[in-house]
């Protein structure tokens, strides 16, 4: 989203009626008597007839100040408003004593005038006046320069193209056309272009509306389209600063979405860590820690675990799947830099909840280049008993979703649910040849019912390549544990066709 100064003159205006104060006050008001606007408006329709309402007979009007006095307005001829010329004339007279001369400066073929009070002198004026600055018309909003939102359209008259402006905060009713010259705006230029070249070719290749009559039905189409498609890139790009806001890593999230019209998941809340669900009590059990300063293999605290220390020198992993992670905690004398911490420090690379092109709705690829044996990301979301996992299960099935996981490690007591409660881990795709392995990990917890879930990489994987794991995870080694690698997703009782694509595909998620 792009915001620049538009063609138009300030529709907030105080009137006063001393002439103590009068000398104060800017020169907008003599623009609305001494010059009319031809053709298209030059800001909301609503609000340009509410400003001109506000001049009564003989008086003087002063515009919001600071950015709104320097709103371009559009290069019309300037045509004489019945009866307002002497007053102008007199009142600028009357500025120029007390000011000196008043320049209108150029600008690409459009002028504007320097704002000569500030929304502070203006909130004065209003009390010596004993009137309300927001009865009147001057807010914070008002004394902004509009934005632009998005462009719904484009025309072209006269050998002039017009696209038609999508105001922000204004609703659709106060749309205006606009010239091409008054747009500063390219990215959002840009963007109308795109998508109206992107629905083309969709219609070109059978993928969109099929077209009779090119004249009458694509042009409301296309138009159609490419409303959708920026209200949806808006909504993406509140959804990434949402979950930018929330995440506990330096590392940036992006969404992209090239592939359809789909927006943000409604029922989704974005979470860091495990969301007890009602009657759950998660208790950090862990009171003391290691003593060492630089932790060495021997003497930490995975060898107080009766295990070995999960990473090397360079912090990558050097153990085999099955086998659980034991970091420092916080009771740990060791400092932030601990090579055995690495997990709680959440993802270091950057990533993009991307959506798929074959039908897998969305996913996630990595932005950076990720060696091998190296921590990506977490799984978290909602734990619940194995009880309601299985009423959840029933539903999810149906819906053919799979969000739930058993912390089966130790027992089956407990599941993860990141259906409407996760991170980023929520949007990683399924495949038979995944390039991310689920590993144990107990850090403040030492309960076995409750480890946490981390993902690491099996192999290097390159900077935009897709990121997968595999829902099934056989041939894993467990020491302590039933199942095949000590955690797996819950059990499915709907058979899922797996459109992962790999070449030892199995066919089934299930």
């Amino acid at each position: 989203m792009e915001a620049h100064p538009v063609p138009c003159v300030s529709p907030a205006a105080v009137v006063f009626y001393s002439n103590k104060t009068a000398l104060a006050l800017h020169f907008a008001s003599f623009l609305f008597l001494f010059f009319r606007p031809q053709g298209p408006s030059p800001f909301p329709p609503p609000r340009r007839r509410a400003a001109l309402r506000r001049f009564p007979p003989k008086p003087f009007a002063c515009c919001g100040g600071g950015a709104a006095c320097e709103r371009r307005r559009s290069t019309h001829s300037p045509v004489p408003f019945r009866g307002g010329a002497a007053r102008a004339s007199t009142g600028r007279r009357r500025l120029q004593r007390e000011r000196g001369p008043l320049k209108m400066e150029g600008w690409r073929g459009a002028w504007y005038v320097p704002c000569l009070a500030s929304l502070e002198t203006l909130q004065e004026l209003c009390r010596k006046e004993n009137l309300r600055c927001k009865s009147i018309g001057i807010t914070n909003r008002s004394l902004k320069s509009y934005e632009v939102e998005y462009l719904c359209d484009y025309k072209v008259e006269e050998g002039t193209e017009y696209y038609l402006v999508k105001w922000k905060g204004w609703p659709e009713s106060s749309n205006t056309w606009e010239p091409q010259k008054n747009l500063k705006c390219p990215v959002l230029l840009q963007n109308f272009l795109s998508d109206k070249n992107e629905y083309l070719s969709r219609v070109r290749e059978g993928k969109g509306l099929k077209v009779r009559n090119h004249g009458k039905v694509l042009k409301p189409a296309v138009a159609e389209y490419i409303v959708k498609k920026a209200k949806q890139r808006i909504a993406l790009e509140r959804w990434k600063e949402d979950l930018n806001r929330k995440k506990n890593h330096k590392a940036m999230i992006l969404v992209e979405n090239t592939v359809d019209l789909e927006g943000p998941p409604l029922d989704f809340y974005y979470i860091n860590e495990y969301k007890p669900a009602p009657g759950i009590n998660v208790i950090n059990g862990i009171t003391t820690g290691c003593e060492c300063m630089d932790c060495p293999a021997e003497k930490c605290c995975p060898k107080e675990a009766g295990f070995f220390l999960a990473y090397n020198k360079r912090k990558k992993l050097k153990i085999q799947p099955g086998l659980p992670i034991y970091e420092c905690n916080s009771f740990c004398r060791c400092g932030p830099d601990c090579p055995n911490r690495i997990v709680q420090k959440g993802t270091p690379y950057s990533l993009c909840i991307f959506r798929t092109n074959n039908g897998r709705g969305w996913g996630v690829k990595t932005l950076q280049k990720i060696k091998t044996n190296s921590f990506v990301m977490e799984y978290v979301g909602e734990v619940i008993t194995s009880e309601e996992a299985e009423r959840r299960g029933q539903l999810y099935d149906n819906q053919g979703n799979t969000y739930l996981f058993d912390l089966d490690y130790d027992s089956d007591e407990f599941t993860v649910d990141a259906a409407r409660y996760g991170n980023v881990s929520h949007f990683v795709n399924h495949s038979c040849d995944p390039n991310l392995q689920v590993f144990n990990v107990f850090i403040d917890n030492l309960d076995l019912r409750l480890p946490r879930i981390a993902l690491f990489s099996t192999r290097t994987i390159k900077a935009g390549e897709e990121l997968t794991f595999d829902y099934q995870m056989k041939g894993s080694i467990d020491l302590t544990s039933d199942s095949a690698d000590g955690l797996s997703p819950s059990r499915k009782r709907i058979r899922t066709v797996c459109k992962c694509g790999a070449v030892c595909c199995r066919g089934y998620l299930n």
